[in-house]
């Protein structure tokens, strides 16, 4: 039996983001202050999703358990699990993404 990875992706047009609950959770999981909030714009000042690796296990974790809570605007989050050895890197077409296993090309 092969141990499997855990990784979130977006699987809409729009692209990945995480709910300001779904932050706040990431946040406290890894005992970070997230700053002010800023409800114009949507986004904290010391936290961003886009600096939080995919198969974070505390990420992982946020999105198993709020569900559709997670989902940030313009996204609708799922994890997915592929084999632990995947040399893996995450593909997206205008936001809906996907993880594909890495392979060589030449040009």
């Amino acid at each position: 039996m092969f141990k499997m990875r855990k990784i979130v992706i977006n699987t809409c047009y729009g692209g990945f983001a995480l709910s300001k609950q779904a932050l706040e959770q990431y946040a406290a999981r890894k005992n970070i202050d997230p700053g002010a909030y800023d409800d114009n714009f949507g986004y904290f000042e010391n936290i961003s999703e886009h600096d939080i690796e995919r198969d974070d296990p505390d990420l992982v974790a946020v999105v198993e358990e709020l569900e559709d809570e997670a989902d940030g605007p313009y996204s609708s989050l799922k994890v997915v699990e592929i084999p632990e050895d995947v040399v893996w890197s995450i593909h997206e077409y205008d936001g809906a993404e996907w993880v594909a296993e890495a392979h060589r090309t030449w040009s």
